[in-house]
């Protein structure tokens, strides 16, 4: 866990003086979704380019339009 710390800190270092608590853990939580997608990625939990078109296809259909 010290290494998670350590890049959240840094993390933090590199904002402007002025962040908002808020704007931190929208920054936080970026990275932690990239990793996750990274990690995704590397793990073979991916969609092909036509796969995805076609959920979202079918995600128009069912939403009416």
């Amino acid at each position: 866990m010290a290494k998670a710390k350590a890049e959240a800190l840094e993390l933090i270092k590199q904002l402007p003086d002025d962040v908002t608590t808020s704007g931190i853990m929208e920054e936080l939580f970026f990275k932690q979704q990239v990793e996750k997608g990274l990690q995704d990625a590397v793990e073979g939990r991916v969609l092909s380019h036509q796969e995805l078109k076609e959920r979202i296809a079918r995600w128009r259909k069912s939403a009416g339009r």
